[in-house]
């Protein structure tokens, strides 16, 4: 039996048939696909068109320029005047955004149902009659180095995480930020925009994803109708980046005005490549929901509640993506308490899975708590949109996303204890630490308006 009907007692009703909802595809001649998964709930929307191409296509000299595009993608076209875009999809009573990650580029709206053609029409132009004005890019660029300075420059967080991702990746291009280095930012040109775009955005290197209250045969013809007509182009080769194997305990220390230190721990671990053929990446999913996924979770009850060793501490593992996996421990120490500390109580606790195990009491809750967490994504248009786009930009079909829940729901507390034994590793461990320096008295930079 399929795992979403097992599921069925912990959905309500109207939830439930959204996720019992099959998507529906198509493929243009062009090699642009459509998905569609209708969702008669509200008289709404989405579309999402998703570019296979992001921060980690980028080459040295370059970082940045996938964000940048996203960003001029809002500029123009020959029907379609800068900025005017937005003002479209609010006219009709919808909203858009954009978001870069480093394995894709994606764009959305969301409008009433009737609105969706419009919002064909306007992408398929967008998809191949971008204006890179070099005026509105010289606008453009400053803002993004805003952008930069607020979200990373500005922020220990953001800067400790940086530097420490291009410590643990050496040849990998997930060692570059996606938002790009200053240094590479005040170097662009409307050029190095326009040669990206020209490379990577075309028809058969995007898909179309569709959610909401529409028939999928009109939505096909639809689809036909505004995209068709785009042309196809060879893409350039892709050559494979594999990260060289680690050696041994990597750190790094960063200074900033903050007012606590802040420590990460990042081990390399592995990503679904074969839904059915592998097995770590579901038992380290459960791994993190048993050492964080609800508020009585191992790390807040031992570390933050009991021992008082942290003020707040985490885990992050992402088990889709194109490139190489992390899986990162996280947290800022209490009062009176260091980062040495900190970083010796969270060993301690994976040395206790690695030796005694987990009990199948918390694996219960932990599997409850994860299973949840991935139905009610179901809950509103967008989340299935973003979870059928995101599966299928780490190369693994939304048809296996079934098959995926039905695989985490059958790991074992073995299976959870022998990813503890075989992933926390000093050989591949690279650690950050936020060493906090004195706060200035100068005020702060204002937030920049950004679509983000």
């Amino acid at each position: 039996m399929r795992m979403k009907h097992l599921l069925a007692l912990f959905l309500a009703p109207w939830l439930l048939s959204a996720a019992l909802a099959n998507p529906f595809e198509t493929t243009l001649k062009n090699g642009l696909r459509v998905i569609v998964k209708e969702d008669r709930r509200a008289p709404t929307v989405v579309q999402m068109v998703w570019y296979r191409i992001g921060s980690m296509d980028e080459v040295d000299g370059a970082s940045g320029v996938a964000h940048v595009l996203e960003h001029m993608m809002f500029k123009g076209t020959p029907t379609v005047g800068p900025g005017e875009f937005n003002k479209l999809v609010a006219a009709a009573g919808g909203k858009d955004n954009a978001f870069t990650s480093r394995d894709y580029t994606a764009y959305f709206q969301q409008v009433p149902r009737e609105q969706l053609a419009e919002m064909m029409r306007l992408e398929a132009d967008r998809m191949r009659h971008l204006n890179v004005d070099p005026k509105e890019f010289e606008q453009e660029i400053k803002v993004v180095m805003e952008e930069r300075r607020m979200r990373t420059d500005d922020n220990p967080q953001s800067r400790l995480f940086e530097q420490m991702n291009a410590v643990a990746f050496q040849a990998h291009p997930y060692r570059r930020p996606i938002i790009g280095w200053m240094n590479d930012l005040e170097n662009m040109s409307a050029a190095d925009a326009k040669a990206w775009y020209d490379q990577w955005y075309v028809p058969n290197n995007a898909y179309v994803i569709i959610v909401g209250d529409v028939d999928h045969r009109e939505v096909f013809a639809l689809a036909e109708k505004y995209y068709g007509a785009l042309e196809g182009r060879a893409l350039p080769a892709r050559k494979p980046q594999v990260e060289p194997a680690q050696d041994g305990t990597r750190r790094v220390n960063v200074k900033a005005p903050a007012e606590l230190p802040i420590l990460i721990m990042g081990y390399k671990t592995p990503v679904l490549r074969d839904v059915d053929k592998d097995t770590d990446p579901y038992a380290l999913q459960m791994l993190a929901a048993i050492l964080d996924g609800h508020d009585a979770a191992r790390f807040n009850k031992k570390l933050v509640r009991e021992d008082k060793v942290a003020l707040s501490v985490g885990i992050d593992y992402d088990a889709t993506a194109r490139g190489p996996g992390m899986l990162y421990l996280h947290g800022t120490p209490a009062e009176g308490k260091t980062v040495v500390d900190l970083e010796t109580a969270l060993r301690a606790e994976i040395a206790r899975i690695q030796k005694d195990g987990v009990s199948e009491a918390e694996l219960k809750r932990a599997r409850a708590q994860l299973v949840a967490s991935e139905i009610y994504k179901l809950d509103s248009m967008f989340g299935q949109a973003m979870e059928i786009g995101q599966t299928e930009s780490a190369g693994i079909s939304y048809r296996q996303l079934d098959r995926m829940l039905e695989r985490l729901q059958k790991v074992t507390a073995a299976e959870v204890q022998a990813v503890a034994k075989k992933y926390f590793s000093d050989d591949t461990l690279t650690v950050g630490v936020l060493e906090p320096q004195p706060l200035d008295n100068a005020p702060r930079r204002p937030a920049v308006a950004a679509r983000h």
